[in-house]
Protein backbone atom coordinates (compact mmCIF):
# COMPACT_ATOMS: atom_id res chain seq x y z
CA UNK A 1 0.00 0.00 0.00
CA UNK A 2 0.99 3.27 -0.77
CA UNK A 3 0.72 6.64 1.35
CA UNK A 4 0.83 9.95 0.51
CA UNK A 5 -0.09 13.04 2.07
CA UNK A 6 -1.81 15.45 -0.22
CA UNK A 7 -0.59 19.32 -0.09
CA UNK A 8 2.57 18.44 1.85
CA UNK A 9 4.12 21.40 1.85
CA UNK A 10 0.55 23.32 1.91
CA UNK A 11 -2.04 24.11 4.42
CA UNK A 12 -2.26 21.80 7.49
CA UNK A 13 -5.68 20.17 9.31
CA UNK A 14 -7.03 18.56 11.89
CA UNK A 15 -8.47 15.48 11.73
CA UNK A 16 -11.79 15.00 13.20
CA UNK A 17 -13.74 11.75 12.16
CA UNK A 18 -11.44 10.49 9.13
CA UNK A 19 -11.59 13.76 7.66
CA UNK A 20 -9.53 17.18 7.11
CA UNK A 21 -10.61 20.16 9.70
CA UNK A 22 -9.60 23.88 9.92
CA UNK A 23 -10.53 26.66 11.13
CA UNK A 24 -11.14 30.73 10.57
CA UNK A 25 -8.81 31.25 13.69
CA UNK A 26 -4.69 29.92 13.17
CA UNK A 27 -1.61 30.01 15.17
CA UNK A 28 1.74 30.74 13.63
CA UNK A 29 4.22 28.18 13.65
CA UNK A 30 8.01 29.75 14.29
CA UNK A 31 11.10 28.08 12.92
CA UNK A 32 13.49 28.67 16.14
CA UNK A 33 16.67 28.69 13.70
CA UNK A 34 15.34 31.48 11.75
CA UNK A 35 12.48 33.01 13.90
CA UNK A 36 10.66 33.05 10.48
CA UNK A 37 6.74 32.17 10.28
CA UNK A 38 6.40 28.36 8.34
CA UNK A 39 2.98 27.70 9.04
CA UNK A 40 -0.53 28.41 10.52
CA UNK A 41 -2.02 25.78 12.20
CA UNK A 42 -5.89 25.80 13.13
CA UNK A 43 -6.78 26.57 16.38
CA UNK A 44 -9.08 24.30 17.85
CA UNK A 45 -12.49 25.46 19.60
CA UNK A 46 -14.75 24.02 22.27
CA UNK A 47 -17.51 23.14 19.91
CA UNK A 48 -14.91 21.21 17.81
CA UNK A 49 -12.95 19.17 20.62
CA UNK A 50 -16.46 18.17 21.81
CA UNK A 51 -16.65 16.86 18.14
CA UNK A 52 -13.42 15.10 17.97
CA UNK A 53 -14.31 13.57 21.51
CA UNK A 54 -17.75 11.90 20.43
CA UNK A 55 -16.10 10.95 17.32
CA UNK A 56 -13.73 8.67 19.31
CA UNK A 57 -16.63 7.41 21.39
CA UNK A 58 -18.70 6.10 18.86
CA UNK A 59 -15.91 5.33 16.93
CA UNK A 60 -14.57 2.90 20.58
CA UNK A 61 -17.25 0.90 20.21
CA UNK A 62 -16.26 -0.62 17.28
CA UNK A 63 -12.84 -0.30 17.64
CA UNK A 64 -12.73 -2.08 20.81
CA UNK A 65 -14.24 -5.20 19.54
CA UNK A 66 -11.57 -5.30 16.73
CA UNK A 67 -9.96 -8.72 17.31
CA UNK A 68 -6.17 -8.06 18.75
CA UNK A 69 -4.14 -9.33 16.06
CA UNK A 70 -6.02 -7.19 13.66
CA UNK A 71 -5.16 -4.23 15.66
CA UNK A 72 -1.33 -5.05 15.76
CA UNK A 73 -1.76 -5.22 11.44
CA UNK A 74 -3.27 -1.51 12.00
CA UNK A 75 0.16 -0.60 14.00
CA UNK A 76 2.01 -1.81 11.49
CA UNK A 77 0.29 -0.32 8.86
CA UNK A 78 0.96 3.35 10.77
CA UNK A 79 4.54 2.46 10.81
CA UNK A 80 4.66 1.70 6.88
CA UNK A 81 3.33 4.99 6.36
CA UNK A 82 5.56 7.16 8.38
CA UNK A 83 8.67 5.06 7.13
CA UNK A 84 7.40 5.86 3.39
CA UNK A 85 7.20 9.59 4.32
CA UNK A 86 10.08 9.85 6.76
CA UNK A 87 12.13 12.13 3.79
CA UNK A 88 9.31 15.06 3.63
CA UNK A 89 8.57 14.63 7.64
CA UNK A 90 12.06 14.94 8.95
CA UNK A 91 12.44 18.15 6.67
CA UNK A 92 9.07 19.82 8.45
CA UNK A 93 10.27 18.34 11.26
CA UNK A 94 13.21 20.16 11.77
CA UNK A 95 11.86 23.70 10.53
CA UNK A 96 9.20 23.81 12.93
CA UNK A 97 11.15 21.52 15.92
CA UNK A 98 14.77 22.87 15.42
CA UNK A 99 16.86 19.67 15.67
CA UNK A 100 19.08 18.30 13.09
CA UNK A 101 17.61 16.68 9.92
CA UNK A 102 19.79 13.32 10.68
CA UNK A 103 18.10 13.46 14.38
CA UNK A 104 14.49 14.17 12.78
CA UNK A 105 14.89 11.25 10.61
CA UNK A 106 16.04 8.99 13.57
CA UNK A 107 12.78 10.28 15.60
CA UNK A 108 10.24 9.29 12.60
CA UNK A 109 12.17 6.27 11.93
CA UNK A 110 12.41 5.67 15.68
CA UNK A 111 8.59 6.71 15.90
CA UNK A 112 7.87 3.53 13.31
CA UNK A 113 10.08 1.05 15.20
CA UNK A 114 8.08 2.02 17.93
CA UNK A 115 4.90 1.21 16.45
CA UNK A 116 5.80 -1.76 15.13
CA UNK A 117 7.21 -3.02 18.29
CA UNK A 118 4.56 -2.34 20.32
CA UNK A 119 2.25 -4.44 18.03
CA UNK A 120 4.40 -7.41 18.90
CA UNK A 121 3.06 -7.26 22.65
CA UNK A 122 -0.17 -9.04 24.34
CA UNK A 123 -2.46 -8.61 26.61
CA UNK A 124 -2.17 -10.87 29.55
CA UNK A 125 -5.03 -13.12 30.79
CA UNK A 126 -5.13 -14.90 34.41
CA UNK A 127 -7.32 -17.97 35.34
CA UNK A 128 -7.76 -17.42 39.05
CA UNK A 129 -9.46 -20.77 39.11
CA UNK A 130 -10.13 -23.27 36.63
CA UNK A 131 -11.88 -26.45 38.88
CA UNK A 132 -14.90 -28.67 37.61
CA UNK A 133 -17.47 -26.24 39.85
CA UNK A 134 -16.29 -22.83 39.09
CA UNK A 135 -13.97 -20.94 36.89
CA UNK A 136 -12.40 -17.09 37.52
CA UNK A 137 -10.29 -14.94 34.76
CA UNK A 138 -9.31 -11.51 34.91
CA UNK A 139 -8.73 -9.87 31.52
CA UNK A 140 -7.56 -5.83 30.58
CA UNK A 141 -9.89 -4.21 28.56
CA UNK A 142 -9.80 -0.68 27.17
CA UNK A 143 -10.66 2.03 28.98
CA UNK A 144 -12.37 4.15 26.13
CA UNK A 145 -11.32 7.29 25.03
CA UNK A 146 -7.51 8.76 25.52
CA UNK A 147 -6.83 12.50 25.63
CA UNK A 148 -2.92 12.12 24.50
CA UNK A 149 -1.07 15.27 24.91
CA UNK A 150 2.56 16.01 23.22
CA UNK A 151 5.57 18.06 24.01
CA UNK A 152 7.38 19.71 21.82
CA UNK A 153 11.14 18.30 22.01
CA UNK A 154 9.97 15.01 20.50
CA UNK A 155 6.50 15.69 19.22
CA UNK A 156 6.45 12.48 16.97
CA UNK A 157 8.07 10.11 18.83
CA UNK A 158 6.94 10.84 22.16
CA UNK A 159 3.03 10.72 20.70
CA UNK A 160 3.93 7.50 19.08
CA UNK A 161 4.44 6.26 22.96
CA UNK A 162 1.07 6.63 23.44
CA UNK A 163 -0.78 6.00 20.24
CA UNK A 164 0.73 2.49 19.97
CA UNK A 165 -0.43 1.41 23.51
CA UNK A 166 -3.75 3.14 23.23
CA UNK A 167 -4.75 2.01 20.26
CA UNK A 168 -3.30 -1.54 20.87
CA UNK A 169 -5.39 -2.14 23.45
CA UNK A 170 -8.45 -1.02 22.01
CA UNK A 171 -8.72 2.81 22.38
CA UNK A 172 -10.22 5.44 20.80
CA UNK A 173 -7.27 8.92 21.07
CA UNK A 174 -7.67 12.55 20.90
CA UNK A 175 -4.05 13.76 20.25
CA UNK A 176 -2.96 17.32 20.93
CA UNK A 177 0.62 18.31 20.40
CA UNK A 178 2.44 21.42 21.62
CA UNK A 179 1.40 24.56 19.96
CA UNK A 180 5.07 25.28 18.95
CA UNK A 181 5.47 22.11 16.93
CA UNK A 182 2.38 20.97 15.82
CA UNK A 183 2.89 20.83 12.00
CA UNK A 184 4.60 17.47 11.60
CA UNK A 185 2.10 16.04 13.78
CA UNK A 186 -1.18 17.26 11.86
CA UNK A 187 0.50 15.68 9.11
CA UNK A 188 1.07 12.25 10.75
CA UNK A 189 -2.48 13.11 11.18
CA UNK A 190 -3.70 13.22 7.88
CA UNK A 191 -1.21 10.03 6.82
CA UNK A 192 -3.44 8.09 9.09
CA UNK A 193 -6.32 8.65 7.72
CA UNK A 194 -5.79 6.00 4.80
CA UNK A 195 -4.78 3.78 7.54
CA UNK A 196 -7.47 3.99 10.20
CA UNK A 197 -11.31 4.10 10.57
CA UNK A 198 -12.65 6.89 11.22
CA UNK A 199 -12.61 8.36 14.79
CA UNK A 200 -10.17 5.96 15.88
CA UNK A 201 -7.38 8.73 15.83
CA UNK A 202 -8.89 11.78 16.15
CA UNK A 203 -5.80 14.98 15.74
CA UNK A 204 -6.36 18.36 17.06
CA UNK A 205 -4.29 21.48 17.59
CA UNK A 206 -4.27 24.93 18.54
CA UNK A 207 -3.53 27.25 21.94
CA UNK A 208 -2.95 26.63 25.67
CA UNK A 209 -6.08 26.60 26.00
CA UNK A 210 -6.76 24.01 24.50
CA UNK A 211 -4.90 21.26 26.90
CA UNK A 212 -7.11 22.52 29.73
CA UNK A 213 -10.21 21.95 27.75
CA UNK A 214 -9.05 18.49 27.19
CA UNK A 215 -8.06 17.91 31.03
CA UNK A 216 -11.43 18.81 32.20
CA UNK A 217 -13.69 17.03 29.29
CA UNK A 218 -16.25 14.76 31.15
CA UNK A 219 -15.85 12.67 27.53
CA UNK A 220 -12.16 11.48 28.20
CA UNK A 221 -12.05 8.23 30.38
CA UNK A 222 -8.12 8.62 30.11
CA UNK A 223 -5.40 11.92 29.93
CA UNK A 224 -1.82 10.85 28.86
CA UNK A 225 0.24 13.56 29.38
CA UNK A 226 3.77 14.45 28.96
CA UNK A 227 5.61 17.62 29.98
CA UNK A 228 6.50 19.97 32.70
CA UNK A 229 5.84 18.94 36.14
CA UNK A 230 4.36 22.07 36.73
CA UNK A 231 2.06 21.44 33.58
CA UNK A 232 1.34 18.06 35.14
CA UNK A 233 -0.25 19.51 37.79
CA UNK A 234 -2.51 21.74 36.49
CA UNK A 235 -3.43 18.26 34.11
CA UNK A 236 -4.21 16.28 37.17
CA UNK A 237 -6.09 19.27 38.60
CA UNK A 238 -8.25 19.45 35.91
CA UNK A 239 -9.18 15.36 35.60
CA UNK A 240 -9.61 15.34 39.14
CA UNK A 241 -13.43 16.42 38.61
CA UNK A 242 -14.37 13.10 36.79
CA UNK A 243 -11.53 11.01 38.06
CA UNK A 244 -10.13 10.23 34.85
CA UNK A 245 -7.14 7.71 35.06
CA UNK A 246 -4.00 9.55 34.15
CA UNK A 247 -0.56 8.40 32.86
CA UNK A 248 2.30 11.95 33.48
CA UNK A 249 5.90 11.59 32.25
CA UNK A 250 6.90 14.79 33.66
CA UNK A 251 10.08 16.59 34.43
CA UNK A 252 13.42 14.93 35.36
CA UNK A 253 16.63 16.66 36.98
CA UNK A 254 18.59 13.04 36.01
CA UNK A 255 22.34 12.86 38.31
CA UNK A 256 25.55 11.46 36.47
CA UNK A 257 27.89 9.40 38.51
CA UNK A 258 30.88 9.14 37.79
CA UNK A 259 33.79 6.62 39.42
CA UNK A 260 37.16 7.14 39.28
CA UNK A 261 38.20 4.17 37.28
CA UNK A 262 36.59 5.04 33.93
CA UNK A 263 38.04 5.47 31.02
CA UNK A 264 37.99 9.22 31.00
CA UNK A 265 38.29 9.74 27.32
CA UNK A 266 35.19 7.36 26.23
CA UNK A 267 33.15 8.56 29.29
CA UNK A 268 33.39 12.14 28.36
CA UNK A 269 31.69 11.73 24.99
CA UNK A 270 28.91 9.40 25.73
CA UNK A 271 28.45 12.12 29.29
CA UNK A 272 28.62 14.98 26.59
CA UNK A 273 25.67 13.34 24.44
CA UNK A 274 23.65 11.95 27.03
CA UNK A 275 23.51 15.77 28.47
CA UNK A 276 23.47 17.74 25.21
CA UNK A 277 21.78 15.45 22.74
CA UNK A 278 18.54 17.63 21.24
CA UNK A 279 20.45 20.87 23.09
CA UNK A 280 19.74 19.34 26.36
CA UNK A 281 15.89 19.35 25.37
CA UNK A 282 15.61 15.92 26.69
CA UNK A 283 13.72 15.07 30.08
CA UNK A 284 16.25 12.12 30.29
CA UNK A 285 19.02 13.80 29.43
CA UNK A 286 22.07 13.86 32.07
CA UNK A 287 21.67 17.54 33.63
CA UNK A 288 23.89 17.16 37.00
CA UNK A 289 27.25 15.44 36.55
CA UNK A 290 28.55 13.99 39.61
CA UNK A 291 32.56 13.53 39.07
CA UNK A 292 35.04 11.81 41.96
CA UNK A 293 37.68 13.99 42.80
CA UNK A 294 40.43 11.78 41.47
CA UNK A 295 39.34 12.14 37.75
CA UNK A 296 37.20 15.66 38.13
CA UNK A 297 39.91 18.02 36.72
CA UNK A 298 40.62 15.45 33.64
CA UNK A 299 37.24 14.54 32.90
CA UNK A 300 36.08 18.67 32.89
CA UNK A 301 38.86 19.71 30.75
CA UNK A 302 37.68 16.16 28.45
CA UNK A 303 34.31 17.52 28.17
CA UNK A 304 35.22 21.24 27.81
CA UNK A 305 37.47 20.24 24.77
CA UNK A 306 35.15 18.27 23.17
CA UNK A 307 32.18 20.46 23.36
CA UNK A 308 33.94 23.23 21.68
CA UNK A 309 34.70 20.78 18.74
CA UNK A 310 30.10 20.86 18.39
CA UNK A 311 28.90 22.86 15.67
CA UNK A 312 25.88 24.46 16.38
CA UNK A 313 23.52 26.06 13.90
CA UNK A 314 20.14 25.46 11.92
CA UNK A 315 19.48 21.69 11.58
CA UNK A 316 18.77 22.17 8.03
CA UNK A 317 22.52 22.80 7.52
CA UNK A 318 24.37 19.21 7.00
CA UNK A 319 27.43 20.82 9.22
CA UNK A 320 25.35 21.43 12.26
CA UNK A 321 25.68 19.30 14.88
CA UNK A 322 22.61 20.43 16.98
CA UNK A 323 20.00 22.77 16.77
CA UNK A 324 18.72 26.12 18.40
CA UNK A 325 16.31 25.77 21.87
CA UNK A 326 13.03 25.32 20.20
CA UNK A 327 10.72 28.20 21.41
CA UNK A 328 11.57 31.56 22.86
CA UNK A 329 9.59 31.25 26.24
CA UNK A 330 12.43 28.26 26.97
CA UNK A 331 15.25 30.21 25.55
CA UNK A 332 14.10 33.23 28.19
CA UNK A 333 14.07 30.61 30.71
CA UNK A 334 17.66 29.10 29.94
CA UNK A 335 19.21 32.94 29.26
CA UNK A 336 17.61 33.85 32.93
CA UNK A 337 19.56 30.47 34.38
CA UNK A 338 22.95 31.84 32.71
CA UNK A 339 22.64 35.49 34.06
CA UNK A 340 21.67 33.89 37.48
CA UNK A 341 24.85 31.68 37.96
CA UNK A 342 26.55 34.50 36.52
CA UNK A 343 25.36 36.76 38.98
CA UNK A 344 26.17 34.09 41.77
CA UNK A 345 30.02 34.39 40.49
CA UNK A 346 29.97 30.56 39.55
CA UNK A 347 32.94 29.54 37.09
CA UNK A 348 31.91 28.81 33.51
CA UNK A 349 34.13 26.61 31.95
CA UNK A 350 32.63 26.99 28.11
CA UNK A 351 29.83 29.04 26.98
CA UNK A 352 27.91 31.56 28.73
CA UNK A 353 25.45 33.94 27.14
CA UNK A 354 24.90 34.20 23.49
CA UNK A 355 25.72 37.10 21.16
CA UNK A 356 23.21 39.16 19.07
CA UNK A 357 21.76 36.99 16.96
CA UNK A 358 18.92 35.30 14.67
CA UNK A 359 17.46 32.19 16.06
CA UNK A 360 17.24 31.13 19.41
CA UNK A 361 20.87 29.81 19.91
CA UNK A 362 22.31 29.18 23.10
CA UNK A 363 26.05 28.36 23.43
CA UNK A 364 26.86 24.84 24.84
CA UNK A 365 27.85 26.06 28.46
CA UNK A 366 29.55 23.96 31.30
CA UNK A 367 29.87 25.25 34.74
CA UNK A 368 32.64 24.15 37.19
CA UNK A 369 31.26 23.06 40.79
CA UNK A 370 28.44 25.22 41.69
CA UNK A 371 26.84 24.86 44.93
CA UNK A 372 24.36 22.22 45.39
CA UNK A 373 21.82 24.17 46.61
CA UNK A 374 22.41 26.79 43.50
CA UNK A 375 19.19 27.00 40.63
CA UNK A 376 21.72 25.64 37.76
CA UNK A 377 22.02 22.52 39.67
CA UNK A 378 18.48 22.25 41.78
CA UNK A 379 16.09 23.26 38.56
CA UNK A 380 15.97 21.72 35.54
CA UNK A 381 17.34 23.27 32.50
CA UNK A 382 16.01 21.64 29.86
CA UNK A 383 19.04 23.10 27.36
CA UNK A 384 22.73 23.14 26.79
CA UNK A 385 23.85 24.30 30.11
CA UNK A 386 25.51 21.90 32.33
CA UNK A 387 26.78 21.79 36.01
CA UNK A 388 29.93 19.70 37.08
CA UNK A 389 29.97 18.80 40.92
CA UNK A 390 32.79 17.05 42.44
CA UNK A 391 32.35 14.36 44.88
CA UNK A 392 34.63 12.97 47.02
CA UNK A 393 32.86 9.50 48.52
CA UNK A 394 30.30 7.12 46.96
CA UNK A 395 27.77 7.67 49.58
CA UNK A 396 28.04 11.38 49.59
CA UNK A 397 27.01 11.40 45.30
CA UNK A 398 24.22 8.89 45.98
CA UNK A 399 22.93 11.13 48.62
CA UNK A 400 23.19 14.46 46.17
CA UNK A 401 21.68 12.65 44.00
CA UNK A 402 18.30 11.62 45.27
CA UNK A 403 18.20 15.04 47.14
CA UNK A 404 15.58 16.34 44.86
CA UNK A 405 12.16 16.05 43.96
CA UNK A 406 12.59 14.64 40.91
CA UNK A 407 12.95 10.65 39.99
CA UNK A 408 12.91 10.09 36.42
CA UNK A 409 16.30 8.59 35.50
CA UNK A 410 20.05 8.53 36.45
CA UNK A 411 23.22 6.85 34.85
CA UNK A 412 26.11 5.44 37.06
CA UNK A 413 29.57 5.04 34.96
CA UNK A 414 32.60 2.79 36.23
CA UNK A 415 34.39 -0.14 35.34
CA UNK A 416 33.01 -2.19 38.14
CA UNK A 417 29.92 -3.39 36.97
CA UNK A 418 29.36 -4.78 40.28
CA UNK A 419 29.67 -1.40 41.84
CA UNK A 420 27.74 0.32 39.24
CA UNK A 421 24.63 -2.20 39.93
CA UNK A 422 25.21 -1.75 43.65
CA UNK A 423 24.83 1.95 43.03
CA UNK A 424 22.18 2.55 40.52
CA UNK A 425 20.02 0.42 43.33
CA UNK A 426 19.91 3.20 45.27
CA UNK A 427 19.04 5.88 43.14
CA UNK A 428 15.39 6.97 43.43
CA UNK A 429 14.85 6.83 39.83
CA UNK A 430 12.29 5.07 37.30
CA UNK A 431 15.43 4.44 35.45
CA UNK A 432 18.86 3.77 36.10
CA UNK A 433 21.60 2.82 33.68
CA UNK A 434 25.07 1.48 34.30
CA UNK A 435 27.73 2.70 31.14
CA UNK A 436 25.17 3.52 29.00
CA UNK A 437 22.49 6.39 28.80
CA UNK A 438 19.06 6.99 27.16
CA UNK A 439 18.22 3.58 26.18
CA UNK A 440 14.35 3.87 26.06
CA UNK A 441 12.49 0.55 24.42
CA UNK A 442 9.28 -0.37 23.31
CA UNK A 443 9.41 -3.80 25.18
CA UNK A 444 10.52 -1.65 28.62
CA UNK A 445 8.41 -0.13 30.42
CA UNK A 446 9.72 3.15 31.23
CA UNK A 447 8.16 5.42 34.77
CA UNK A 448 9.11 8.02 36.61
CA UNK A 449 9.16 8.50 40.33
CA UNK A 450 8.67 11.24 43.21
CA UNK A 451 7.35 14.79 41.35
CA UNK A 452 8.56 13.38 37.61
CA UNK A 453 4.93 11.19 37.12
CA UNK A 454 2.15 9.12 37.33
CA UNK A 455 2.06 5.61 35.94
CA UNK A 456 4.13 4.27 32.63
CA UNK A 457 4.73 4.05 29.61
CA UNK A 458 5.96 1.48 26.97
CA UNK A 459 6.58 -2.24 27.54
CA UNK A 460 3.99 -4.40 28.90
CA UNK A 461 3.42 -1.92 31.97
CA UNK A 462 2.61 0.59 29.43
CA UNK A 463 0.34 -0.85 27.23
CA UNK A 464 -1.65 -2.05 31.00
CA UNK A 465 -1.67 1.69 31.62
CA UNK A 466 -4.74 2.12 29.17
CA UNK A 467 -6.39 -0.73 30.50
CA UNK A 468 -8.67 -1.65 33.40
CA UNK A 469 -8.68 -5.20 34.64
CA UNK A 470 -11.76 -7.00 34.54
CA UNK A 471 -12.40 -10.12 36.11
CA UNK A 472 -15.12 -12.94 35.30
CA UNK A 473 -16.17 -15.72 37.59
CA UNK A 474 -18.35 -18.49 36.22
CA UNK A 475 -20.09 -20.76 38.22
CA UNK A 476 -20.47 -23.84 35.93
CA UNK A 477 -23.97 -24.82 37.30
CA UNK A 478 -26.64 -22.38 38.56
CA UNK A 479 -28.34 -25.42 40.79
CA UNK A 480 -25.39 -25.52 43.08
CA UNK A 481 -25.34 -21.99 44.71
CA UNK A 482 -25.89 -21.76 48.29
CA UNK A 483 -25.01 -17.91 49.04
CA UNK A 484 -21.91 -16.80 50.00
CA UNK A 485 -20.04 -18.32 52.65
CA UNK A 486 -19.96 -16.06 55.89
CA UNK A 487 -15.85 -16.81 56.35
CA UNK A 488 -15.50 -15.38 52.59
CA UNK A 489 -16.57 -11.78 53.68
CA UNK A 490 -15.17 -9.62 55.90
CA UNK A 491 -17.00 -8.51 59.02
CA UNK A 492 -17.54 -4.64 58.26
CA UNK A 493 -19.62 -6.12 54.92
CA UNK A 494 -21.67 -8.83 57.52
CA UNK A 495 -21.88 -6.26 60.32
Amino acid sequence: MAFKVINFNGSFTMTIDGTSITTTDRIEVINPATETVIGHAPNCTEELLDTAVASAAKSFVSWSKVPFPKRQEYLIKMADSLSENIIPLSQLLTSEQGKTLSDAAMEIGGAAYWLRETAKLTLPETINDHSPEHRSVTKHVPLGVIGAIAPWNYPIGLATFKLSSALLAGNTVVLKPSPFTPLTTLKMGELFQQVLPAGVLNVVSGSDNLGAWMTSHPGFDKISFTGSTQTGRKAMAGAAATLKHLTLELGGNDAAIILPDVDVAVVAKAIFWASFGNSGQICLAAKRIYIHKDVYEQMKSTLVAYAETINIGDGTDPASQLGPIQNRPQYDRIIDLIKDSKTNGHHFLTGGLPMQQTGFFIPLTIIDNPPHDSRIVQEEQFGPILPLIRFESVEEAIALANATDYGLGATVWTADVEAGYAIADQLEAGTVWVNEALGLSPSVTFAGHKQSGLGSESGLGGLLEYTVPKTIAVRQNANTWEGVPKDSLSSNVLN
